[in-house]
């Protein structure tokens, strides 16, 4: 079986597909939030360290990850305030500890929920710690720590200078959208903007520290993972949210009107997620002017993103063939048209500055021809749900025969039900179609779930993944997100008690038996 040490490097050389042929792995989804933590949040601590640990032991090659960047209103991980930066909320405390920024004793918590995110209280908490850290740090003798952040702060100056003052002007008009901010910051008036660059001199290096430690502690545990065969696959939102210094601070690649609010606003018409369809409120693309500085944002987007992950999930892949265009105000996504997107040419360009696309499409819901013909081009591998398979139609491109080995066989996603949950909902001729498809006899719902893990690790898909709850057997309590609904998504933890009932040797078994075992470096 083919090592895959550098999927970067594979592309560069065989651009027809970033997992080699007969390649065969697998891995499991689950967000870095979702770890059990003692301080309310999984972070990227000793727990992200032990968790690759067990997914090396395990056989597993991947760890699947949702974006990372920093949570706006709805903690919602898709709509980051930006899409370069990184959340303070997984700075692990343990690591300050280690950096002599923090005493243990002044990390003591309790309270926390095991099995939630509590995303209130652990704000409150994590501030304080971050601001005790500040305080050490800038009045103390950190010499090697402060080179670093020096050299951190010039190498990402592009985005990072524009997201510190971002945040300090956000921070300073008590949080709301920079839309609402006063004029001559809306417009990013260059006096004012110096003005409050010499003013909040302090502050804005305390939001870079931040993003410092933040991709610090990231950098090691990327390289942890490397040591131990586990590959990090990362996830992009193809759009940035409305309230982001992205938007702020690059205004003219959306359609914006004279006051730099969204012309229009991004969404899908209705859909197997929602009957008025999903009304994101992203603003949208101004392609054309993308296009006239060669994507230059857009590749150093993604430049940035293959920093710290081995492979990068494309959100909403139909959108760069097309995107649904709700106009500004529109209370459901129902009304909008589809508008075109930059389809070939982007990829063209985008392969040609990074030297491959090591990227995985996310291609769920209607699929069109040019969408079909863009991932055959491009030879993307596409994604296969298994909760989608079964409608009795033999035709169905989710079942397991119908796979191709240039996939990502799933049995859900962090969108979708636990499997658990899944299988409880469905009709009784859903539940008939998936026992005669196995050719066995029903069996109890508490079997369904590792019954489908192993119909996705013995299919043709290069890689077969599986999110947590579906490996713990999880019921619809344990969801970690409901689209089209606004409240009590994201928030799901893996209690300690849990992790330890993974059952870690028959999930070893399953992956050596179909040949999935991870790969040596």
């Amino acid at each position: 079986m083919p090592a895959l040490d550098n999927l970067t490097e594979v592309a560069s050389t065989d651009q027809s597909c970033i997992f080699p042929p007969g390649y065969r792995a697998s891995g499991i989804l689950l967000h870095i939030t979702s770890l059990p933590s003692p301080y309310g949040i999984g972070d990227f601590g000793p727990e992200a360290h032990r968790w690759i640990d067990r997914l090396a032991e395990a056989g597993q090659t991947w760890w699947q990850i949702l974006p990372i960047g920093p949570s706006n209103a709805g903690n919602s991980p898709y709509t980051p305030l930006s899409t370069f930066a990184c959340n303070p909320l997984l700075i692990s405390p343990d690591g300050l500890i280690d950096e002599g920024l923090l005493e243990p004793a002044e990390c003591r918590s309790s309270g926390f929920p095991a099995d939630r995110v509590d995303y209130n209280a652990v704000i409150f908490y994590k501030r304080r710690l971050l601001d005790q850290a500040w305080a050490r740090f800038s009045g103390g003798e950190f010499s090697s720590l402060t080179t670093a952040l020096n050299a951190f702060c010039k190498s990402q100056a592009r985005w990072l200078d524009d997201f510190a003052l971002f945040m300090v002007l956000k921070e300073r008009f008590g949080g709301v959208s920079y839309v609402d901010w006063p004029t001559q910051f809306v417009m990013r008036d260059p006096a004012a903007l110096a003005e409050s660059r010499r003013e909040s001199a302090d502050a804005i290096k305390r939001v870079k520290w931040e993003q410092f430690l933040a991709f610090r502690q990231l950098s090691r545990l990327r390289q942890h993972a490397a040591r131990r065969g586990v590959r990090l696959f990362g996830d992009l939102p193809i759009f940035v949210s409305a309230d982001s210094s992205d938007v702020w601070s690059h205004p003219s690649l959306f359609l914006l009107d004279e006051r730099r609010r969204p012309l229009f606003v991004a969404g899908v018409p209705p859909d197997y997620f929602s009957e008025t369809g999903q009304l994101w409120g992203n603003p949208v693309y101004d392609w054309a002017e993308l296009k006239r500085t060669g994507y230059a944002w857009w590749i150093d987007r993604l430049r940035s993103l293959l920093g710290h992950h081995d492979v990068v999930r494309l959100d909403h892949f139909r959108g760069f063939c097309a995107a649904w265009h709700v106009p500004a105000g529109a209370p459901t996504a129902e009304t909008g048209e589809w508008v075109k997107g930059p389809g070939a040419d982007f990829f063209t360009e985008l392969r040609q500055q990074l030297g491959g696309l090591p990227f995985v499409a996310e291609d769920l819901g209607t699929i069109t021809d040019d969408v079909r013909q863009l991932l055959a081009d491009f030879r993307f591998p596409r994604m296969s749900v298994l909760h989608f398979a079964f409608d009795d139609d033999e035709t169905n491109a989710f079942l397991p025969h119908n796979t191709t080995e240039n996939v990502i066989a799933y049995t859900g996603t962090h969108d979708n039900d636990t499997t658990r949950g899944w299988y409880q909902n469905q009709s009784a001729k859903s539940r008939k179609f998936l026992w005669d498809y196995i050719g066995c006899q029903p069996r109890d719902e508490a079997e369904v779930a590792w019954t489908l893990i192993e119909m996705a690790w013995n299919s043709r898909a290069a890689v077969a993944i599986a999110p947590l709850q579906d490996v713990l057997n999880l019921g619809s309590e344990a969801r970690m997100n409901m689209p089209g609904v606004a409240d009590n998504n994201w928030a799901w933890r893996c209690t300690e008690q849990q992790m330890d009932q993974i059952a870690w040797a028959g999930l070893e078994n399953l992956t050596a038996r179909c040949g999935r075992q991870s790969q040596s470096l």
